[in-house]
């Protein structure tokens, strides 16, 4: 999903709009001084309303008679938006912030990701275990540096809800890669990581193999090496009893 700041004016003021608020520069509840907002900016009161709708439509801003618009409670924004999400990690003030919400993100990976497989292990295709195997062997490609192996981890988990042939599944890749990818980018730029190959093609073997209870098996411990690099970068303990799947 290419981020909103790559599409013109529209897109930074939106982006600009998003941060503001995720990052409590303007708070819960604060009604939004328009005119203000839009010398900020230095954009039309136009671009500034079309780019508010974007925001209302994540539950993050609304608008009344009366009191005009006004930023939502937190627990109405849609926090699984892949935008959201970005955002979020965008904003993180430190990373005790960063590493909370990939700890929450890797908690639902941990509890989508292993059923997943078990359906990908059933319903694959040829063509599914080829994208697969293409993933896989990009990932073990040294060339491309962070930016590559990020890119082949998430083609490779893509391909496996994709696997699933089931089309609400497929679209949890929009909350997967979101903590996926900010994940990647700390371990793969960090020399503390295990190398994934090996975990992920017990994964691939499993789903080959047509094998469900391994496929499970191999997620979940591809999912507890992820707590262990993510703990090692940032030196924080081992993941207690418990924590097993976060990512």
């Amino acid at each position: 999903m290419t981020p909103y700041a790559r599409r013109g004016v529209h897109g930074q003021t939106v982006e600009a709009l998003a941060r503001r608020v995720l990052s409590g520069e303007i708070p819960e509840g604060a009604t939004l001084d328009l005119v203000a907002l839009q010398g900020e900016l230095d954009v039309s009161l136009t671009a500034l309303r079309e780019s508010l709708k974007v925001l209302a439509a994540k539950g993050i801003v609304d608008a009344r008679q009366k009191r005009g618009t006004f930023v939502r409670a937190r627990a109405d924004w849609n926090l699984l938006d892949a935008d959201v999400l970005r955002w979020q990690f965008a904003v993180g003030t430190d990373s005790g912030t960063d590493l909370t919400l990939l700890r929450n993100l890797g908690e639902v990976r941990g509890i989508i990701e292993p059923a997943a497989v078990r359906l990908a292990a059933a319903r694959r295709t040829d063509a599914d275990l080829d994208a697969l195997e293409a993933a896989l062997t990009a990932m073990g490609e040294q060339e491309g540096g962070a930016a590559h192996a990020v890119e082949a981890d998430l083609a490779f988990h893509r391909a496996l809800l994709v696997a699933t042939h089931n089309e609400l599944l497929e679209r949890m890749e929009m909350v997967i890669e979101s903590g996926l990818a900010r994940r990647d980018e700390i371990v793969h730029s960090s020399p503390h990581g295990e190398n994934p190959v090996p975990s992920h093609r017990a994964v691939l073997d499993a789903v080959r193999a047509q094998d469900a209870d391994a496929a499970e098996r191999a997620m979940r411990a591809l999912l507890d090496q992820a707590v262990r690099d993510l703990d090692r970068v940032h030196g924080t303990a081992p993941a207690a009893d418990g924590e097993a799947g976060r990512r």
